[in-house]
């Protein structure tokens, strides 16, 4: 009956637990410390591969605020170069408007000089000619022929009343010609 009581231990019970005990000695002298070992090692090996992995990330975000700033400062330094190209373009423009502007004040010049000039050529021309009208107008009337210091001098007095004439105005010459009968 006690056999039956499963409380109170048989042989079989205590030389299995024997041989248990035995079994756990042998695989924590010889198999436990191999295999601690090899748990270790990959414990180390993990360790040091999120070690590197933290590295390679912490790389990674200083490679790539590198990136941004070179980024930014090529952002900024086109931003620069293309501030300097407008001022450029605008300093061009102006020096080209500055010298078409002087290009055309020269023109203006030269043009108001030559108008003057063949204004100046007209009325000495035309004082000589008028002049000679007189001269004609007045050997006529004389109907006597005058000697030629007197016919110069008759047209340089006409050419001189004709110039002062032209400096007070057009009209004086209109005048003067209306005077000759």
């Amino acid at each position: 009956m006690l056999s039956s009581v499963f409380i109170v231990p048989n042989g079989t019970f205590i030389a299995e637990l024997v041989a248990f005990l035995i079994v756990l000695g042998v695989v924590a002298k010889y198999l436990l410390p191999p295999l601690n070992r090899a748990l270790s090692e990959r414990q180390d090996a993990i360790r040091a591969e999120l070690a590197a992995a933290d590295a390679a990330k912490s790389d990674a975000e200083a490679a790539d605020a590198d990136r941004r700033a070179a980024l930014e400062h090529a952002r900024s330094q086109a931003r620069e170069i293309i501030e300097q190209a407008q001022r450029t373009s605008d300093r061009l423009a102006e020096e080209a408007r500055e010298r078409g502007q002087r290009e055309y004040d020269r023109l203006v010049t030269s043009a108001d000089a030559e108008v003057r000039l063949a204004r100046q050529r007209a009325l000495e021309e035309a004082a000589q000619r008028l002049g000679e009208l007189v001269v004609d107008v007045v050997e006529r009337i004389i109907a006597r022929e005058m000697d030629a210091a007197a016919h110069r001098d008759l047209i340089d007095e006409a050419v001189r009343a004709l110039a002062q004439d032209a400096g007070a105005g057009g009209s004086a010459a209109a005048a003067a010609a209306s005077d000759v009968p």
